[in-house]
């Protein structure tokens, strides 16, 4: 009887790191497919080719807005009413939102359904991790929320592909129709059992003003967020400015800001394998950390570097960045295990978003310093100065990979 009631947890743990997998899976397609799409999309509405860094800037930024907001909505909505919830809500969002996407006719409805898109996608990511790290045994965990990174990452990947075979208006309703035929595979996931266990009690949930009511945890929530900034500045500014990088550095045949997420995902996929197999394999979460940080620090070196890139150099040069930047597994599985139950979802599902929503700022930092050093000392300089405060912020975390999950804040 032990062994048939094992058996069906096991089952049923493999159903859940599935589901959250694929679910990634979509979340980074959606995420990614204005990247690649930018340009055909934009020119096909009518946005002067001059035009189409700016715009396309802008919209980015909406989305990256809509990911914030959206992180503290489904965050605080997986404490206060459960994870599941947040798997079908965020879902079912962001697959309409794709529908609409690819009917857009001007900057504007391109502006506002990007923005609700981000708000579904934010609580993709979180709700995922959130179940698999408080339902899987606590030196196993790692493996779970590594082989749904690995296996979202893809994403990006299956993304391009269907840009490059599909017009830019399919590429979005692929988007929608891969998120229903997820929302339908949902309907046998199950809740966490700590979350029920904390469910019962009169203990206060999803109250994201708890994070700021005291010092050391308000401190500990924003080494999270740091963590990760400069994972974000590879994808979002070397691999989807590539393009105009490859004219700072006298590209000949001009670089394809699709390719080069392609191949990067597929970096980070590979990183995302390693620095998880690491991490469990050093029991560290840090230090892995630390590792990735170096080898992304000098990907990017050798990127800005690259005087005269061709688009062969420019695809190996992007394995190499996503490999660097392939530490994302890690630093959304520490969160988890930062936090108490009761704030473990709204913890979990802003620190990604707002990692993301930091790409506003970064964007609008590598603007200013672009006007006066241009592309390529600004990105040398960005680099450097999200480096350096992410190996701060993860020096001052403690380490988590034998923590036990069941306490309450």
């Amino acid at each position: 009887m032990t062994d048939t009631v094992s058996a069906k947890a096991t089952r049923n743990i493999v159903f859940l790191v599935i589901v959250a997998s694929l679910g990634y899976f979509v979340d980074i397609y959606d995420l990614l497919v204005f990247s690649i799409v930018r340009m055909p999309s934009l020119l096909a509405i009518g946005v002067k080719p001059a035009e189409v860094k700016a715009v396309g800037v802008t919209i980015i930024n909406w989305q990256m807005f809509g990911l914030l907001i959206g992180g503290l909505i489904w965050g605080i909505i997986g404490d206060k009413l459960g994870r599941i919830r947040v798997l079908f809500g965020s879902i079912l969002l962001y697959s309409i939102a794709n529908f609409v996407n690819g009917r857009v006719t001007s900057v504007e409805e391109y502006t506002i359904v990007r923005f609700i898109a981000g708000i579904g996608l934010a609580g993709e990511l979180g709700a995922g991790i959130t179940l698999v790290t408080e339902t899987m045994k606590t030196t196993q965990r790692g493996y779970g929320t590594m082989i749904i990174s690995v296996i979202g990452l893809l994403g990006a990947a299956a993304a391009n592909l269907v840009a490059k075979s599909l017009d830019w208006h399919w590429a979005y309703y692929v988007g929608g129709i891969l998120g229903i035929f997820l929302l339908l595979l949902r309907l046998g996931t199950f809740e966490s059992g700590l979350y029920k266990d904390v469910e019962k009690s009169e203990i206060s949930r999803g109250n994201f003003l708890m994070l700021f009511t005291s010092f050391k945890r308000f401190i500990k929530y924003l080494y999270c967020i740091l963590v990760g900034s400069a994972n974000w500045f590879v994808v979002g500014i070397l691999i989807t400015l590539s393009p105009e990088f490859g004219k700072a550095l006298g590209a000949k045949i001009p670089l394809s800001a699709g390719d080069g997420v392609f191949y990067c995902y597929i970096g980070i996929a590979l990183g995302g394998l390693c620095s998880g197999l690491f991490s469990q394999i050093t029991r560290s979460r840090r230090l892995t950390v630390v590792v990735w940080l170096v080898i992304s620090a000098i990907s990017a070196v050798c990127y800005l570097r690259t005087t005269g890139i061709t688009p062969t150099q420019f695809t190996w040069l992007s394995l190499f960045l996503g490999f660097g930047a392939g530490y994302w597994p890690i630093f959304v599985t520490i969160p988890a295990e930062q936090f108490g139950t009761n704030i473990r979802a709204t913890v979990t599902t802003t620190v990604p978003n707002f990692i993301r929503a930091s790409l506003i700022p970064i964007n609008a930092a590598f603007a200013a310093l672009s006007v006066n050093h241009g592309m390529i000392t600004s990105g040398y300089i960005m680099m450097g100065i999200l480096t350096i405060i992410a190996l701060f912020s993860v020096s001052q975390l403690k380490e988590s990979f034998h923590k036990d999950l069941d306490y309450v804040e």
